[in-house]
C-alpha cells in the first residue's frame, strides 16, 4: 500500500483533504536560503525563524509549536568541523538539551533535527530520546521527501 500511496504523490494524483488550520513551525537555522526554503514550503502556515539557541529557547518558551526543525552547525566554524565543538551551547544541541530538560514544553510537536552534521544530529536526538522525547533525524537531501509524508499540501 506504502508504495502505491508513494507513486500516486509522485505522480501528484493523490488527493487529501486540506488542512484545517495554520501550522506552527519554528526553524533554527543559520543559513538564509534554507529559511526561503521554509517559508515557501511553509506559506500559509505560522513560521518563527531563530538563527541562534537562545532566541529558539525564547519562541519556545512563549509559543507552542506543532513542528520544531533544528539545525546543529550555526556558525562557520562548526562546518566540516572533524571534530565535534566544544561550544553545544551555540549549536543546536542547545536547543535539544533545554527540550530535554523540560518534560512539559512543546509536548504535541514533531521535532526534526535536519542538520548535515550526523554526529550532531545524533547527539541531539539521543539527548531528546533519553528525556522520553520523540526526535529523529533527517538529513536535509531526504527532508523535503519527509515534510510530505507528515504535512500533505
Amino acid at each position: 500500500m506504502n508504495f502505491l500511496v508513494g507513486l500516486l504523490n509522485k505522480l501528484g494524483l493523490r488527493r487529501e483533504p486540506p488542512r484545517r488550520a495554520p501550522l506552527r513551525v519554528l526553524l533554527l537555522d543559520d543559513d538564509e536560503s534554507r529559511h526561503e526554503w521554509f517559508e515557501r514550503r511553509f506559506a500559509g502556515d505560522e513560521l518563527d525563524i531563530a538563527v541562534e539557541p537562545n532566541a529558539a529557547i525564547e519562541l519556545l518558551d512563549a509559543r507552542a509549536y506543532d513542528a520544531i526543525f533544528l539545525d546543529h552547525d550555526l556558525l562557520p566554524e562548526h562546518y566540516n568541523s572533524a571534530v565535534a565543538p566544544a561550544d553545544d551551547e551555540r549549536t543546536g544541541y542547545a536547543v535539544a538539551a533545554w527540550l530535554a530538560a523540560r518534560a512539559d514544553a512543546q509536548m504535541g510537536a514533531t521535532i526534526i533535527v535536519h542538520t548535515r552534521n550526523a554526529d550532531g544530529a545524533l547527539k541531539m536526538v539521543q539527548a531528546m530520546r533519553a528525556a522520553g522525547r520523540r526526535a529523529e533525524y533527517v538529513p536535509w537531501p531526504r527532508l523535503p521527501e519527509q515534510i510530505r509524508n507528515y504535512w500533505q499540501r
